[in-house]
């Protein structure tokens, strides 16, 4: 008996910290890279299973004061455990050895830096108060006032996320805005400082959407990445303005959370019954304290492929293949169940909505038919 009610307890803790971890935001971002070497037109890094990906990505340095852009990998020294890649631009600070952090977004600006797009600072009422966000407006004489594209970024994401969909929309005359959402850095943190997976953020993108409603907006176009795609879908379901919304373009995007939690339960290679334990945790009242949220998570609403006969809206679904934080499979099975409403654009070689970094070409073209449709 003592055995069993050791064993209870244990899985009890176990569950708890890992709904914990799924759910309480990111305040640290840490180093995860040394920069080895630097040269004129190259920059040597530790290997790691990001550094050795192709593609286009930025680099923070100096303790994040300072950005790099890199691009093609010249060499990998497995010896070594280095990487050789191509330095594209010192954005700002000085590049020396050291340690640095991985940027996944390429760019390390607001637009009006990264881009050269006008860009307005604005902020808007949000439920729980002033909220920050970046509006871009296509240059003069190609919008239409009345097209706005709202960007959403992913769990612990910044802005600079989104900007990689700019130059698309932009060119096809889209208006667009950029929000924050409740536990964003720098913006008001939720009533319980814990991710609600979209079931709470949604109604502070909705709060972006009659910012643009007031701002003349008559069409939206919805973009999301991974998290940020999974409040586009409760706010499509939730929002009295989701009729605005014309179209969506989801990237590497969560459509089940169970499916999500339950692959990284098995990647820290807990007992199934303990991730089952912390799905329960979050959606029962009585596990509410230890996981330390206020209002219930009830991953039943977040999974929707089970949910895919209340989709009514267009959708172009990116997604890589290799994608190890958020797996493809509930991605390939909605567009399978709905392809009357999906367009489903498969990747590879791509890790966690770095789809654009490996392939900018093609996903900025498939991203300017679906806006120019």
């Amino acid at each position: 008996m003592t055995s069993a009610v050791a064993s209870g307890a244990g899985s009890l803790v176990a569950a708890a910290y890992f709904a914990r971890r799924v759910l309480t935001p990111d305040r640290q971002r840490p180093d995860d890279v040394v920069v080895r070497a630097a040269a004129a037109h190259t920059v040597t890094l530790t290997a790691t299973p990001e550094t050795i990906v192709p593609g286009r990505y930025g680099l923070w340095i100096d303790n994040g004061f300072g950005h790099v852009r890199v691009g093609d990998i010249m060499r990998v020294d497995a010896t070594r455990g280095t990487v050789e890649r191509e330095l594209l631009a010192v954005d700002r600070g000085y590049l020396a050895p050291g340690p640095a952090r991985w940027n996944a977004y390429f760019h390390g600006s607001p637009p009006d830096v990264s881009i050269g797009a006008r860009t307005e600072h604005v902020t808007y009422a949000g439920e729980l108060g002033a909220m920050p966000a970046w509006v871009v407006r296509p240059q003069a004489g190609t919008d239409d006032v009345g097209r706005w594209a709202v960007l959403v970024h992913g769990r612990g994401a910044r802005r600079e996320e989104t900007i990689r969909a700019m130059p698309p929309l932009l060119a096809h005359g889209w208006t667009c805005l950029v929000p924050s959402y409740r536990n964003d850095e720098g913006v008001p943190a939720g009533p319980d400082s814990r991710y609600n997976l979209g079931l709470s953020e949604w109604r502070d993108i909705e709060a972006a959407l009659r910012h643009a409603v007031a701002h003349g907006a008559r069409e939206v176009l919805l973009v999301g990445w991974s998290m940020g795609g999974a409040i586009a879908l409760q706010l499509l379901d939730r929002s009295s303005l989701a009729g605005l919304v014309s179209r969506v373009v989801l990237d590497g995007p969560v459509i089940d959370w169970g499916d999500v939690l339950a692959h990284h339960a098995r990647g820290h290679r807990l007992p199934r019954h303990v991730g089952s334990l912390a799905r329960v945790m979050m959606r029962q009242r009585w596990g509410h304290r230890l996981v330390g949220v206020r209002e219930g998570v009830d991953l039943a609403k977040t999974d929707w492929v089970s949910r895919a006969d209340e989709l009514h809206h267009r959708i172009l679904l990116i997604h890589s293949v290799d994608d190890e934080f958020v797996p493809v499979g509930p991605s390939r099975e909605l567009a399978r169940v709905r392809p009357d409403l999906v367009t489903f654009e498969e990747w590879t070689v791509a890790r966690h909505c770095t789809e654009w970094n490996t392939d900018p070409e093609r996903w900025e073209r498939l991203v300017a038919d679906f806006a120019a449709g």
